[in-house]
């Protein structure tokens, strides 16, 4: 028997895992001992790195997926329990896109996304596009709570090519998922960065990718600098109902140094005296916005 050969899992279909190893790939499917048992969880995802036994057809057949670093998990409920559907495995962060204008930035959906990388121990980065139909200043603006909370922001033009070198550097080595509402730019972006590359992802991206049994492909796509972006375009249907609401605080890095000076240990940060958040608010350490899309996530709203 020959020995196993490590390499990255760039895409899954149906059962089917492509695995990129070193410059060929080879269609894969799972070693049958991995899959005994009741499935919980996905066994193997895109991005994780496996171990694979080369067959005499010219496919493979995955022996070992190795440890990873972090995941992105959405939770489906299913009548045996919550099953963990991984996204994508071993991402280094997310980058999020979203327009200063035509669209207006959706701060709300911004903060929601923000709060699912904090969860998932993901590093964020906002990317701006559309700069060229505003200004810098005014787009900066825009988005100015967020630097000081510890999440970079690179403005952009996909049009004229501002921030691209420094949103390519930004990808460049790194397991990167993107995730956008539709209209603010995304595959001219990554257009921009790599021709071509946001066409492969739009034409992923168009399966669809709403739940366990929809889900049709999910794909890494290569940098040439090196590195891989993985479209996330179900970003937005990972739902909060896994979290509760007095954890919400936690995802937040403005509130959560906060809530130990709460008076009350249980305090919602609403009506309670001596809310050291609300207080915060007041005073302007915390800015209303993000305040408001606090109150808004812990009440189920969008």
């Amino acid at each position: 028997m020959s020995e196993l050969i490590v390499g990255t899992v760039v895409r899954y279909q149906s059962g089917f895992y492509t695995v990129q190893i070193g410059n060929r790939r080879v269609l894969c499917q799972l070693r049958g001992r991995l899959k005994r048992g009741p499935a919980r969880a996905d066994l193997a995802a895109v991005g994780d790195t496996v171990e694979v036994q080369l067959l005499e057809d010219g496919s493979g057949r995955i022996d070992v997926i190795q440890p990873r670093h972090s995941e992105l998990v959405r939770l489906a409920p299913t009548p045996r329990g919550d099953y963990r559907q991984v996204l994508v495995a071993n991402l280094d962060q997310v980058v999020l896109v979203f327009s200063c204008t035509q669209p207006a930035p959706r701060l709300r959906m911004l903060d929601r996304f923000l709060v699912i990388c904090e969860k998932q121990g993901l590093p964020a980065l906002i990317a701006v596009n559309k700069v060229d139909l505003l200004d810098e200043a005014r787009a900066a603006e825009l988005f100015s709570m967020y630097p000081p909370l510890g999440y970079p922001v690179l403005l952009l033009s996909a049009k004229t090519g501002l921030g691209i070198d420094k949103l390519r550097q930004r990808l460049t080595g790194r397991m990167t998922g993107l995730a956008g509402p539709s209209g603010v730019g995304k595959s001219s972006l990554l257009n921009a960065v790599q021709p071509e590359l946001g066409l492969h992802v739009r034409e992923i991206g168009s399966y669809g990718n709403r739940g366990r049994h929809t889900t049709v492909v999910r794909e890494l796509h290569a940098l040439h600098s090196g590195g891989y972006v993985a479209d996330l375009p179900g970003l937005r249907s990972l739902a909060l109902w896994d979290t509760q609401p007095e954890e919400l605080d936690g995802y937040f890095p403005e509130l959560r140094e906060l809530v130990s000076a709460c008076r009350y240990n249980d305090c919602t940060h609403q009506n309670e005296p001596g809310c050291a958040v609300r207080q915060a608010v007041e005073n302007g350490t915390v800015h209303p916005d993000r305040y408001e899309s606090y109150l808004r996530l812990r009440a189920g709203q969008e």
